[in-house]
């Protein structure tokens, strides 16, 4: 690839043949060129063309003519989308100056290392591209000469060697990565707060991070610290949830309840854990730390004052004592996984929440029996009578005798108290099973409960691609076993301009308050519908034997038994959704089931086993979890039809690759009950054309080989597979089941990270740049007690022995040594 510069004839013919002097036209022609004389300037140009001759004629000497330079660009050079590549010349001879330029190929930023060296990352692409440089080389009498090189970038690969299977008590990623822990349990945040002991005995949880660090996004700051700049990969704004808690190492000895009543302050301190953390972040060199002291930090506990917006504000199910009128409430609580909106809000999905209410015997009787529609609604969302409520917070005797942040958690109808409820909280739980946004850029903002997305057991809520003048659609799954997988389309056509508005819970209003909530309906020959739950259209209306409705509110209210009635596809347990920003296309974890068996498998779920432990035991259904992914018809969020698959099936390497390990998984990247799922953001290349799907598991199954685990995917479409006949057995039992499966993802999916003892891997979210990804690990050691710990994490993660240190979940931050993108 060496091309040195030579002059060219410019078409002047010489008639005169002596040879006994030189004519000015062979001085033009072996010294000059129109070439030469636009690179090298007027003095080039007269060197060029008199040489010595009349150098020598103004006293200087023909040596003085430098002599050009020659000049390599390398060899040609293959890579792929992401890494860094170095581009090196060499000159022979004596340069005035060399350098490189790009020629051709999508435009990349050129970093210069020195005279001969560049280097740039290679951009995203979809198929392999050819990009040209070339390299140039400037002698001293400024005659340039050139040399090019190709570089041809491929689509995205993982660019890691696979993290092993892991039991140890630490995180571990791939070597040429290094974890640094951010935000740990009970860290303080605001002021009040001191510094946790980790020994049972803190409070005031109001003002430090919550436990079961969960669902998490990542918002830019602007250098005014109060506003969104969504380019920022430096400094921002984390939001979080605080799923649940381990009261084991909460309290000094763990939680007590003496005569069956819980103590006040252990009940608020383990209330207060819950909810959602902002706290404003930012990088330091290669160094994350979080500000305890950022006007932005905040706490939203279940304490907190919330809004209704949407179809069901001020319905008559949510109208308590303390909300006569059914506009208000206090609190959010299990919340799971999240969404990211666009205008810079925070999603947070209200899971498990139906466990927290006590409901004591005789309520059936007092609301009117079973058949009255308040038992129904209250019996298909897992609140029957005799539940003493997680926890026992609605035992406490406040020291206040007029609070009510406790008996709220009883919601058995008072006798004498108005049949509206207005008088006790037998409407307490209609409150909870939504999802809230939240602005991180106004702590002072009441965060709203947005009940057109339907009530259910919600597992975050992310936001299809957006497409000017089109309809967005937003993707839920309905964490339950035998549940339904939903999207919500906006009554609202999107427009750019509402990314960078300044009110952004107005924003939210405009598109989450109004439109068409849609269960899932999968076909056994690869189509789908969206079913619209919609009041007065099909079975949803009074006549509807199983539940009379009577409004859109109640059908809201009630998104599963709507479901019901519409024949929507019962799944195994629909966890987060991730779309791909390349594709539009929706993915759905489907975390596990164990009531699965050899004869209610389906097309969409269709796997029922044994999976033996080597510890012992045994788990049966499907245990291991599959991923299930979907296409709109006319890659529009509006279709009311789809095409789908299933990307990929959970399982040990060491299963039946007939009838278990149908995605061909090994030792590399076999795992067990996806949870997590999220997908590189556009902003850079892990987003764009090949993104990377990140896989966050939570497991049992898998267990005995390994703990919880993050994997990274390049999924390919929809389709891309085949079909498969799966023989399914149980003990004697067996049955055939047909499906659609995507291709075998071989090295396109493989473990990256592996969590401590007993932990769960959730809560995902990167820098614009895709430099830094943080990760939530959430409960380690949740199968010991503060007398018996059986993990240390994370104070252990520095490699120093940290015995008798209680366990913390906790936010971590993972970044490449050489400061690429993460996962490339």
């Amino acid at each position: 690839m060496t091309d040195t510069m030579t002059a060219y004839s410019d078409g002047d013919i010489d008639t005169n043949f002596s040879t006994a002097s030189p004519h000015l036209n062979e001085l033009v022609d072996a010294r000059y060129s129109r070439r030469q004389a636009l690179l090298g300037g007027i003095s080039a140009a007269t060197v060029a063309v008199f040489g010595g001759v009349m150098l020598s004629a103004c006293g200087s000497s023909a040596a003085d003519a430098a002599p050009p330079v020659t000049v390599s660009a390398g060899g040609s050079i293959a890579t792929t989308s992401g890494k860094t590549v170095t581009l090196t010349g060499t000159v022979t001879g004596a340069a005035l100056s060399s350098g490189w330029t790009q020629v051709s190929g999508p435009p990349v930023t050129l970093t210069v290392v020195n005279a001969g060296t560049a280097t740039f990352v290679a951009p995203s692409v979809a198929v392999a591209t050819p990009l040209v440089f070339r390299f140039t080389g400037t002698n001293a009498s400024n005659v340039s000469t050139t040399a090019d090189a190709t570089v041809t970038v491929s689509p995205a690969q993982l660019g890691f060697v696979a993290t092993p299977k892991s039991l140890a008590d630490m995180v571990a990623v791939p070597t040429g990565y290094s974890v640094t822990v951010l935000y740990r349990l009970g860290d303080p945040i605001l002021s009040g707060a001191g510094a946790y002991a980790n020994d049972g005995s803190d409070t005031m949880f109001s003002r430090r991070a919550g436990d079961h660090h969960d669902g998490m996004s990542y918002f830019g700051l602007a250098a005014s610290g109060s506003a969104p700049d969504p380019t920022n990969s430096s400094r921002g704004v984390l939001a979080m949830n605080h799923e649940n808690i381990t009261p084991a190492y909460l309290h000094v000895g763990g939680p007590t309840s003496p005569g069956g009543v819980r103590p006040e302050a252990e009940a608020l301190k383990e209330m207060e854990c819950h909810g959602v953390s902002v706290v404003e972040v930012s990088r330091g060199g290669t160094a994350w730390s979080y500000s305890a002291s950022s006007s932005l930090n905040r706490r939203v506990t279940p304490l907190t004052q919330m809004r209704f917006n949407g179809p069901v504000r001020g319905d008559a199910a949510l109208k308590t004592v303390f909300s006569t009128d059914g506009t208000s409430g206090r609190g959010t609580i299990n919340n799971c996984a999240n969404g990211t909106m666009p205008w810079n809000t925070y999603l947070t999905a209200e899971e498990n929440w139906a466990g927290y209410f006590k409901r004591e015997t005789g309520d059936v009787a007092t609301r009117g029996g079973a058949s009255a529609k308040a038992n129904v609604s209250l019996a298909r969302y897992g609140i029957p009578e005799n539940r003493p409520g997680n926890y026992g917070w609605a035992t406490v005797v406040p020291a206040d005798t007029a609070s009510t942040i406790y008996t709220r958690w009883n919601v058995t109808a008072r006798a004498g108290q108005p049949a509206d409820g207005t008088g006790d909280f037998r409407n307490e739980a209609f409150q909870f099973g939504w999802i809230v946004e939240i602005d991180p850029f106004d702590a002072a903002s009441t965060p709203r409960k947005r009940t057109a997305l339907g009530r259910m057991n919600h597992e975050g809520c992310q936001i299809g691609r957006t497409v000017a003048g089109v309809r967005p659609a937003f993707y839920m799954g309905d964490d339950a076993t035998n549940e339904y997988i939903y999207k919500f389309v906006s009554t609202a056509v999107w427009s750019a301009a509402d990314a960078t508005a300044t009110d952004r819970l107005a924003i939210g209003d405009k598109y989450l308050d109004a439109g068409t909530l849609y269960v899932a309906k999968f076909n056994a020959d690869g189509s789908g519908q969206w079913l619209p739950l919609v009041f007065g259209t099909g079975p949803l209306t009074a006549g509807n034997p199983a539940y009379a409705f009577s409004s859109q509110a109640e059908v809201l209210i009630n998104a599963r038994l709507a479901g019901d009635a519409l024949g929507a596809t019962r799944m195994d347990r629909p966890e987060w959704t991730a779309v791909n920003p390349a594709t539009g296309e929706m993915y759905c974890t489907l975390t596990n089931n164990s009531t699965r068996n050899t004869g209610n498998t389906d097309a969409a779920n269709p796997r029922a086993y044994t999976d033996p432990k080597s510890t012992g035991g045994q788990t049966n259904g499907n245990a291991n979890g599959h991923i299930v992914r979907l296409r709109e018809a006319g890659d529009t969020t509006e279709a009311t039809s789809f095409a789908w698959d299933i990307y990929a099936f959970g399982a040990g390497s060491d299963l039946d690759s007939t009838n278990i390990n149908l995605s061909g998984l090994d030792a590399t990247n076999d795992f067990s009950s996806p949870d997590g799922l999220w997908f590189g953001l556009p902003s850079n290349i892990s987003g764009q054309n090949t993104p990377i799907m990140w896989i966050e598991t939570d497991d049992g199954a898998f267990t005995d080989q390994t703990n919880c685990m993050l994997l990274a995917a390049i999924p390919g479409t929809v389709n891309d597979g085949g079909t498969r006949s799966v023989t399914n057995t149980i003990g004697g039992a067996s049955g055939t089941q047909s499906t659609r499966i995507g291709k075998v993802p071989g090295t396109t999916l493989k473990r990256f990270l592996v969590g401590p003892k007993e932990c769960e891997i959730t809560g995902i979210h990167s820098t614009p740049d895709g430099k830094s990804l943080f990760v939530n690990i959430q409960h380690p050691g949740e199968g010991g007690n503060a007398a018996s710990i059986s993990s240390n994490w994370p104070a252990n993660q520095s490699g120093t022995p940290a015995t008798g240190s209680r366990p913390r979940s906790a936010t971590i931050v993972i970044t490449r040594d050489d400061g690429g993108i993460v996962g490339l």
